[in-house]
């Protein structure tokens, strides 16, 4: 079964009582975009979740620009939305779908498995002419109980190791110029984890929004995997590694992980090697 749904599917389930529906759209520039967007309007009956105020935790010294929120805090959320184990999850934003990966992603640690991102984001939706408006959801209250699936995420420690045994397949989910070091807009040091590949997360898409079919990403990763090899991933600050894991959930490959830190977490330590690439 696939992880994703298309956006007349969703139009056309709107009313379902066992479905929740949430807007995931942010902006790394502009924290306050994605909910001044939703504000003007969103797909009918979808609640909005924010990178930063729910599905990330405060900063701090370590645990990266975007740590993992609390799972109390998370799951109280989720309850407030109406998810409970029985409810479908739909999520969707206008990033090609790395905010609602992260929402994915998050469901599944928590042990919800019935969750969806939408094909083609928000403005796709719109364009077609859905049942879009700025009517605010009305709070739930359900109990949104978790089972946290403790393989799917690893820390600074963990990736020591695998430096050290060569045992698992270390994945850069960043652009190329910022996995070679050649550039680094965002964080204080420029590099990548020694033994890592490179896989940008844009990848994964024919178009803007629009993930390949699940032969052409079972292709992609069929040249970089061993069948029973365990890939970690890790990015920026643990969001867009998330495209990466769903996308080879998508293709078949669930022996993942996230580094939830990631690339930020680890430069935050400062005797952890970093490798660079010589500029061709």
């Amino acid at each position: 079964m696939s992880n994703f749904v298309r956006p007349e599917w969703v139009d056309n389930n709107l009313n379902r009582d066992d479905i929740v529906i949430f807007d995931c759209r942010f902006s790394l520039a502009n924290p306050s975009e994605g909910i001044e967007l939703y504000k003007q309007d969103h797909i009918e009956g979808a609640y909005y979740a924010d990178l930063n105020q729910h599905l990330s935790a405060p900063v701090s010294t370590h645990g990266g620009r975007h740590p993992l929120p609390s799972v109390n805090i998370l799951s109280q959320f989720l309850g407030c939305c109406g998810v409970d184990s029985e409810k479908i999850v739909v999520a969707y934003d206008d990033q090609s779908g790395a905010m609602a990966s992260r929402l994915w992603w998050l469901l599944k640690y928590l042990g919800h498995d019935n969750v969806y991102v939408m094909q083609g984001g928000y403005t796709h939706y719109k364009e077609k002419g859905h049942s879009i408006t700025r009517k605010m959801p009305i709070e739930k209250q359900s109990h949104f109980k978790s089972k946290i699936r403790e393989d799917m995420l690893v820390m600074k420690e963990d990736i020591i190791s695998v430096i050290k045994n060569r045992n698992k397949m270390l994945i850069d989910a960043r652009e190329p110029n910022r996995y070679k070091g050649l550039i680094e807009p965002i964080d204080h040091k420029a590099g990548h984890i020694p033994t890592a590949i490179n896989i940008p997360w844009e990848k994964h898409f024919q178009k803007t929004g629009w993930w390949k079919e699940k032969k052409e990403l079972q292709e992609m990763y069929a040249v970089q995997l061993r069948s029973d090899e365990k890939a970690i991933v890790y990015c920026g600050s643990g969001v867009t590694a998330c495209v990466n894991i769903l996308a080879m959930n998508e293709a078949g490959i669930t022996n993942t992980a996230l580094y939830g830190g990631s690339w930020s977490d680890w430069i935050s330590y400062r005797d952890n090697p970093v490798e660079k690439e010589q500029q061709e």
